[in-house]
């Protein structure tokens, strides 16, 4: 609910950690990925950017290749990950896929009139990747992860 709220990745950091840590992930990885994440995992900014490019392109008419609609998708997912986690920045960034590839920007005024709702749309599939991404790195080295608490114990007692 934060991340529809807000549209912004960075917010809903606070709200993020607290639902990790009740399901069980570690801290330690919810530290470190989670600010990772929110400023360079754009999975929603990098899906807007490249469906609003080839919608861009097909309503002027433009038949866009095989070839064409994978550097749209490489173009926009570099852009996403380039892209601030505050509101609206997927629109800028989209002007700037738009411009290199060669599309006509002038359309962007059709895109502007829905990006409220699809910003807040983009800023919840960017968490879940977010959240996602923690629990991976935290099921990698969940083993890794108990070994270090073992040895902190083991140092305690003997400190003791």
């Amino acid at each position: 609910m934060t991340a529809l709220g807000t549209s912004s990745s960075a917010a809903s950091l606070p709200v993020t950690f607290r639902c990790l840590n009740k399901l069980g992930i570690d801290p330690r990885v919810t530290k470190f990925v989670l600010p990772v994440g929110a400023m360079v995992n754009m999975d929603g900014t990098a899906l807007y950017e490249a469906t609003a490019s080839i919608f861009i392109a097909q309503m002027n008419g433009l038949d866009l290749s095989v070839g064409q609609i994978v550097t749209v998708s490489i173009t926009a997912t570099l852009a996403s990950i380039g892209a601030a986690s505050i509101p609206s920045a997927g629109l800028v960034t989209l002007l700037i896929v738009l411009t290199a590839l060669g599309l006509p920007a002038n359309d962007v005024s059709l895109i502007f009139t829905v990006d409220w709702f699809l910003g807040r749309l983009r800023t919840s599939v960017n968490i879940i990747g977010d959240a996602l991404g923690c629990g991976f790195v935290h099921y990698i080295c969940e083993d890794h992860l108990n070994s270090d608490l073992e040895e902190i114990e083991q140092k305690r007692v003997e400190d003791v």
